[in-house]
């Protein structure tokens, strides 16, 4: 349930909601009576563009045909705990840690992610720089080789002439 929208890991308002245990329509509806409390590191509103984007990817229902009507909020993880403590029931307090452990785990992976690929990449250095000798030296063999195979011919020695009489 995690995305990535403008560069930020956000969940989606209908996500959390259904994590809570809440209508979307509810939940929205405290996130706006509690305005004050999230800034705009903390959510902001989907632009028309993503929430289509959002609409072709996911099996949201198209406008007109019932569904949702209004372009969604999504929420970073501070935004999320925010979201829990403004709902208050019981089910989001205890949701609310199962958020953050998704947020920590999602970013620990990342972390994890980028190690391996730092030591993939000395790896890959390493391998081409023992790679660049042995193929040197591979060249130059294949270079003698090919100077034996095209040197011209060695000039057959003249006859020589046999020791003794000879008759003509």
């Amino acid at each position: 349930m995690i995305r990535t929208i403008r560069g930020v890991r956000v969940m989606l308002d209908r996500d959390l909601a259904k994590i809570y245990g809440v209508p979307t329509f509810r939940f929205n509806e405290a996130i706006k009576r509690n305005r004050h409390r999230f800034p705009t590191d903390f959510m902001f509103q989907l632009t028309r563009e993503e929430f289509d984007s959002l609409t072709s990817q996911n099996a949201i229902s198209k406008r007109g045909r019932g569904g949702r009507r209004t372009r969604p909020y999504a929420f970073t993880e501070h935004g999320a705990l925010q979201a829990a403590n403004v709902l208050r029931s019981p089910r989001a307090v205890q949701m609310s840690v199962f958020v953050i452990r998704a947020f920590v785990k999602m970013r620990e992976t990342l972390l994890g992610t980028r190690e391996l690929a730092k030591k993939l990449a000395a790896l890959e250095r390493k391998l081409t720089s023992r790679l660049d000798v042995h193929e040197a030296a591979i060249v130059q063999v294949l270079q003698e080789i090919m100077q034996v195979l095209n040197s011209p011919l060695p000039m057959p020695d003249p006859p020589r002439r046999q020791i003794g009489f000879h008759q003509s």
